[in-house]
């Protein structure tokens, strides 16, 4: 099955279950939560950077969700407007509580470090082949990156986690962020350069 027909699949899927919520289908709702919530949980996480603040805040997007559920026409796709309440909300709990700080790249990396530099070295040589998504599937590297995500601000790191680690299309992220697909393309960019820039400091 093609990747296109898989998302067909499931807008339709979730299209018949969100008509069910809001006909009052508790066994409806029940599955639309179970089918994301460990999606949005981690996307939450990887912008907030603390697990209970993202279990709350994941718990916060279902109950807004289902609160608004009757609000919902189907305009975008269920799991583009889900995203946008769960992004929403957590930049706002960001820009209102603190501003996130990962652990210090300083600190000590443990015994595979050396290996993981070497490693994070020859990704750095090419600028086309930084690819977060690949970098943080590598343990070290993937710790490195994810505290390297944390120096970003909200902006960058929340495009970085859309995009590299979600693979979320321009438009979708458009969409969740309710910025022009121009914005999309030229804070991404700005985010990889800054990235780039912060990993490159572990060589140093």
């Amino acid at each position: 099955m093609t990747v296109q027909k898989q998302l067909e699949n499931i807008s339709i899927d979730d299209a018949v279950l969100v008509r069910r919520c809001q006909q009052g289908d508790s066994e409806a709702t029940e599955r639309l939560i179970v089918k994301y919530q460990d999606r949005i949980y981690n996307v939450i996480l990887k912008i907030c950077r603390n697990r209970d603040d993202a279990a709350e805040l994941t718990q916060e997007t279902f109950v807004k969700i289902i609160e608004k559920i009757d609000s919902f026409r189907g305009k975008s796709a269920f799991y583009t407007w889900l995203f946008r309440v769960a992004v929403n909300l957590t930049l706002n709990y960001c820009k209102r509580r603190f501003k996130v700080s990962g652990r210090s790249l300083d600190e000590p990396l443990g015994p595979d470090f050396d290996g993981a530099r070497g490693q994070l070295r020859s990704f750095l040589v090419d600028e086309s082949a930084i690819d977060p998504a690949v970098l943080a599937q590598k343990k070290e590297i993937g710790r490195i990156v994810l505290a390297s995500l944390s120096r970003l601000d909200d902006d960058h790191r929340t495009i970085l986690v859309l995009r590299d680690i979600e693979d979320m299309a321009y438009a979708e992220i458009a969409e969740v962020l309710e910025i022009e697909l121009g914005t999309v393309k030229s804070r991404l960019s700005r985010a990889r350069a800054n990235l780039r820039e912060i990993l490159e400091t572990v060589l140093e």
